[in-house]
């Protein structure tokens, strides 16, 4: 009996109240067309009704796809997610308090599939510990309406921990690039390997059903049996879907490049034009050493690659994202989560796993708001929550981490002869005196004596002992007027204030392999 079904019988296999988990990088893994057809049915029919709709990514393109397609009163009941950034609707529904919500870390979610498929009671880690996904704080919990706890404290060897329990799953839609006739799938044109296999066996052990959208349909045996990723016998159904509807990321329907199916020339990528992202950038790459284990945040920490690149020291680390790729420079904008010339590409799950033990020694995070207290908020913007993705468990574990971002939004710099000039001030601070959301617990990290750093166009501070400390200043600046005075809080000024390097504010610069050289001795 063939397992080929059309998208329509796909979709009217979720039944009301189901538990339906999908797999997604953006649009990376997602069965968008599975989702379309969803909506469709239920704009047609007005079922299936109460969903409990699971992800551990952001799933969607900022826009329309992904999960907004699903962002209907009464289609869905409760969501649990790693971010919604990418799905405005889903996002606005939290924003409205119109449905059950909890936003945890993706690494978390993306280790939970295999929790539940060995009977496990959940994710047992100290990852969240501080931050809003505490229950000493919220628990994960963002709308009104949510009640039930899903994150509890507990002791072990008189240590505390936090418990992430497990949720029931009778649905699982999963992608994959090729399924044969027996169902095995492959994943040759995706951009990385994804969960697609903890999620389909957490879906058989707990009596759920696996649909797997697909873009080509192969004769049975014809793949080879070490690039099967998910055996057939763990897949229901089968679907497919236009490639449209099967976009290898957000920015691209398919690049054999981000596939690990053809190296592109690094020289071939465009530089990064000089802007204050471009010094932050240069400055957060000094930080780098020799031999190192490097994760790049989206948005301005992805900047290091390209400086890295560029200065082609590239080759003196390795980088790394949590979506498993090494090696390579990973790839930014609409395209990130995948990689250039990677070295290797493991599992989603996997890489967590290391990242939690405390593998990665350095990450380069984003900066939306800091407090005097050395909490980071990059989860939670005025009335919107988009969630954390991986920042709790990559800000936590790793052994240094460097934010990222200007000192203010909106603020108009000049840059000239290795200086710079304030033209025009921002209007929103992101140095505050409390943080809104505390994705990033600085309390947390001077207790594990973690080495923080905040770099910014204007200044770098650090978070010490003794607190917030502002060791830097860019060159042509005044300290009060143009620094503190942009703070809503006064740090300590070190008692050896240094001044950044000229050089990083010059349009070419041509110095992170002797910088890099010298930290290395």
């Amino acid at each position: 009996m063939s397992k080929v079904i059309s998208l329509d019988q796909a979709a009217g296999l979720i039944q009301d109240g189901a538990s339906v988990a999908w797999s997604t990088v953006g649009m990376s893994y997602f069965a968008e067309a599975v989702a379309k057809a969803v909506e469709k049915r239920f704009v047609e029919t007005g079922h299936p009704q109460q969903l409990t709709l699971i992800h551990d990514c952001g799933c969607g393109d900022g826009k329309d796809a992904g999960m907004s397609h699903l962002a209907y009163p009464n289609l869905v009941k409760r969501l649990i997610s790693g971010h919604t950034g990418q799905a405005p609707k889903m996002a606005q529904m939290i924003t409205d308090d119109a449905i059950e919500a909890y936003l945890l870390p993706q690494g978390v979610l993306t280790t939970m599939w295999r929790q539940i498929a060995g009977n496990k009671p959940g994710v047992i880690t100290k990852i969240g510990m501080g931050t809003y996904v505490d229950p000493l704080v919220s628990g994960g919990k963002v709308t009104a309406k949510t009640k039930e706890d899903l994150v509890k404290r507990i002791s072990i060897e008189d240590e505390d921990w936090l418990l992430f329990k497990k949720f029931p799953l009778d649905v699982v839609v999963i992608r994959a690039t090729t399924a044969d006739e027996d169902g095995n799938l492959s994943v040759e044109e995706e951009a990385m390997l994804a969960e697609i296999l903890p999620m389909a066996q957490a879906a058989k052990n707990n009596g759920g059903i696996v649909i797997a959208q697909v873009k080509y349909i192969a004769e049975r045996h014809s793949i080879h049996p070490k690039e099967v990723k998910v055996p057939g016998v763990l897949v229901d159904y089968v679907t497919v879907a236009p490639a449209d509807d099967h976009k290898q990321t957000i920015g691209s329907v398919y690049n054999p490049g981000l596939a690990g199916n053809s190296r592109v020339p690094l020289n071939a990528l465009p530089a990064m034009p000089f802007s204050a992202r471009k010094v932050i950038a240069r400055r957060a790459a000094m930080e780098l050493e020799a031999n190192v284990m490097v994760n790049l945040g989206i948005g301005m920490p992805d900047g290091v690659a390209a400086i890295a690149a560029e200065e082609k020291v590239s080759h003196l680390f390795t980088l790394t994202t949590e979506l498993g790729t090494y090696g390579g420079i990973p790839a930014s904008g609409a395209d990130f989560g995948a990689a250039w010339n990677a070295d290797a590409i493991i599992e989603h799950e996997a890489q967590f796993d290391f990242y939690d033990g405390g593998g990665l020694d350095i990450a380069f995070l984003g900066l939306a708001q800091a407090d005097q207290q050395g909490n980071l908020n990059v989860s939670k913007f005025g009335p919107k929550v988009v969630g954390p993705g991986g920042f709790i468990n990559i800000s936590q574990s790793a052994k240094k981490v460097v934010f990222c971002g200007t000192l203010v939004n909106g603020a108009k710099l000049e840059f000239s002869e290795g200086k710079v000039q304030v033209i025009e001030e921002g209007k929103v601070q992101k140095f505050v005196n409390a943080v809104d959301h505390i994705t990033f617990s600085g309390d947390v990290a001077r207790a594990n004596h973690q080495p923080v750093v905040f770099v910014t166009e204007r200044c770098v501070l650090e978070l010490r002992q003794e607190g917030m400390v502002l060791t830097e200043m860019a060159p042509g600046l005044d300290l009060e007027k143009d620094v503190l005075a942009a703070m809503s809080f006064r740090p300590i000024i070190a008692e050896d204030l240094k001044t950044m390097p000229e050089a990083i504010f010059a349009e070419q610069w041509g110095g992170l392999s002797e910088i890099m050289s010298a930290q290395g001795q």
